[in-house]
């Protein structure tokens, strides 16, 4: 069974390609996103924010 669901790998795919494009702030400070890992967790968590079926994250 799938972990992630589509609405969540569309919503990572998207903040990928706004990182690539220089594109992507973060949190309240507004900074650019330089790390790969940073821009796929502002996709999940923004995916999850929206109801899609991602796993809570690890503690």
């Amino acid at each position: 069974m799938a972990r992630y669901g589509k609405s969540a790998q569309k919503s990572v795919k998207r903040a990928m390609h706004q990182k690539k494009r220089g594109q992507l702030k973060s949190g309240k400070s507004g900074k650019r996103v330089t790390s790969r890992k940073q821009a796929v967790a502002i996709g999940l968590s923004e995916a999850r924010r929206k109801g899609a079926k991602v796993p809570r994250p690890s503690k």
